[in-house]
């Protein structure tokens, strides 16, 4: 019953109170004639004012009947006593047709304009029933005029907020298109100029044995320093590029007070929680959820009042936004609702809607606290006897704020002294170098700091090697020619307790273990009791299968099918997915 009052609400409230008041101003003053004591005749005229104004705040079709019966019917006793009365009833004729709408206008205008006169006719037949029709025909044409005006007041309004609306949600879309794209030029320069700057600094070094003169040594020097100077001040613009981007929490600040100012309605911001770092994908996808819903909000919902919560918890962060909207029987999800699912899957995370008749609707978006967001910072040491390798990865990796480059070593040997003095977290090792390989090097490392992780990271596809170097204590094992953003994750996967071998490979250690270990397929599942689900995803964990990808071809979660995984390894009394694959095989569980 709650609504916005407009102008032409307050002329009708106050049209209705002048002529009501009149009327019982006039009953008081010639309550000799009445017929029924005088209480009963007011308490009758303060009914007829309130109770129609009252429906009318409900549905108009209510007032409608109430108006007829219990002020006309006022009306026509009135006039049945004193003619001139009929007149008391012009406002209401008026009023009925400003209210009427859609097809009330059928039943609403032969009411008023010929019933009416009729009834004032039979019970006061001194008044002229034409005259008294023209009357009343004026006096609906006038109400009618007065209903188009507000109709066209309501559209231009409309029109008015949709337009204001749009012209926000193309200023956030403006500005993250160019918060998107700056960041994409960041990416792009990093990669190339960095990794340019960086070839050319590799080549000229490899090049100071070659020259003889003192004059072409000083020279390569100056080319050196120059091209070092250069790679720091891109560097230097790079980082000025990223860290313009505001925080999450003002980014969404500032979106609502955007949105409150343009789409004039009321936008309450909470924060619930202390701000962490959060991922830019992550960044765009609670800022997109939370414009998409705004705009529903108005658009859809007619909500004049929004309520935007943003929480942040130790394992999740979630973005509410409630409105005082009309709701929804039945929701329908649009273009807009299925990009934000998307982007939220993307992420591993949900979007939820809850809506109802009556009570507005609630969008929550919910994404889980990603590896990379985590504050620890992951101390990494780079092994490798190539200069320029060991400076295009530390150009690589060095974008990831929480991925450290603590050391370069040349050699196995130069590497076993740096995790003495250094304690990195990992060790990104290269297999072949001079004194002392990565394999020697490795063994070593584990035996005298176990808590360091090695991740085998080198050129070739050796089985052999790989399995044994595995069984010596590497935590994984990496091609050279891995992104480098899949490579920063699995160096965030080893830092976590995890081990990873290199799809392909595993491929080819699986199939050189010795099958005459194995044991019937049926004896054996039954014997540690696995489902035929937890088998199915045993084999495609085997295949080099991520989750996400299983979750895909089986239509399940990614939390479901970690479920299983979780179960299979303690089933068969593993740690990790990687020993359940390869004890699976021994078995015969699964091929």
């Amino acid at each position: 019953m709650v609504k916005q009052w407009i102008w032409y609400d307050w002329i009708m409230l106050a049209t209705r109170f002048i002529n009501s008041t009149t009327l019982i101003i006039t009953m008081i003053s010639v309550q000799e004639g009445l017929t029924l004591p005088l209480w009963i005749v007011v308490f009758w005229g303060v009914a007829a004012f309130s109770i129609p104004w009252l429906f009318l705040q409900l549905s108009y079709k209510y007032y409608l009947f109430t108006e007829m019966l219990i002020y006309g019917g006022l009306c026509i006793y009135l006039t049945s006593l004193f003619p001139v009365a009929f007149v008391s009833f012009l406002v209401s004729a008026f009023l009925i047709a400003a209210n009427s709408a859609h097809r009330s206008y059928r039943w609403t205008a032969p009411a008023t304009i010929l019933i009416f006169p009729a009834l004032f006719y039979t019970v006061a037949q001194s008044n002229d029933y034409w005259i008294t029709i023209s009357y009343y025909g004026l006096a609906y044409v006038m109400g009618f005029a007065f209903h188009l005006l507000i109709v066209n007041h309501r559209q231009n309004e409309t029109i008015r907020k949709q337009n204001a609306v749009l012209e926000q949600y193309m200023s956030q879309i403006e500005r993250i298109t160019l918060t998107e794209e700056r960041n994409r030029l960041s990416r792009e320069l990093h990669d190339t100029v960095g990794h340019a700057y960086t070839s050319i600094i590799m080549g000229m070094e490899t090049l100071r044995a070659e020259l003889v003169t003192e004059t072409g040594i000083q020279r390569l020097d100056s080319l050196l320093e120059l091209g070092r100077k250069s790679i720091e001040e891109v560097r230097g613009y790079l980082h000025q590029m990223g860290s313009a981007e505001d925080s999450l929490i003002q980014s969404l600040q500032l979106l609502g007070d955007e949105f409150q100012e343009h789409a004039q309605v009321n936008v309450i911001f909470r924060v619930l929680g202390e701000e962490y770092m959060l991922s830019r994908q992550a960044k765009m996808a609670l800022t997109r959820c939370m414009q998409e819903s705004l705009t529903n909000a108005v658009r859809h919902g007619e909500a004049t009042e929004l309520t935007v919560s943003l929480q942040f918890e130790q394992q999740f962060t979630r973005l509410e936004v409630q409105d005082n909207g009309r709701g929804m029987e039945e929701w329908r999800e649009g273009f807009g609702i299925n990009a934000m699912k998307e982007r939220a899957m993307n992420l591993q995370g949900q979007v939820s809607v809850f809506t109802k008749p009556g009570d507005g609707t609630r969008v929550a978006c919910t994404l889980p606290r990603q590896a990379e967001t985590l504050e620890e910072e992951i101390r990494l040491l780079i092994v490798d006897d190539q200069p320029f390798i060991r400076e295009s990865l530390r150009t690589l990796l060095d974008k990831f704020p929480d991925l450290v480059i603590v050391g370069l070593a040349e050699d196995g040997e130069q590497a076993v002294d740096l995790c003495g003095r250094l304690q990195p977290h990992v060790v990104l090792m290269d297999l072949d170098m001079p004194r002392k390989g990565g394999a020697e090097a490795t063994t070593i490392i584990k035996e005298q700091w176990p808590h360091i992780r090695v991740l085998i990271f080198t050129t070739f596809q050796d089985s052999e090697q790989a399995r044994d170097l595995l069984r010596n204590g590497a935590d994984g094992f990496l091609l050279k020619t891995t992104e480098p953003l899949e490579l920063a994750n699995k160096i965030r996967i080893i830092h976590r307790g995890d081990t990873l071998i290199e799809q392909g490979m595993s491929r080819k250690i699986f199939e050189k273990l010795d099958e005459s270990s194995a044991l019937p397929l049926s004896n054996t599942a039954d014997t540690y009791d696995l489902t035929p689900r937890e088998i199915e995803i045993l084999q495609l964990v085997a295949k080099g299968h991520r989750y996400k990808t299983i979750a895909s071809k089986l239509y399940l979660s990614v939390g479901t099918v970690r479920n299983y995984a979780s179960s299979v390894n303690s089933k068969l009394g593993v740690s990790n997915k990687e020993e359940a694959v390869m004890k699976a095989l021994e078995l015969g569980i699964i091929e």
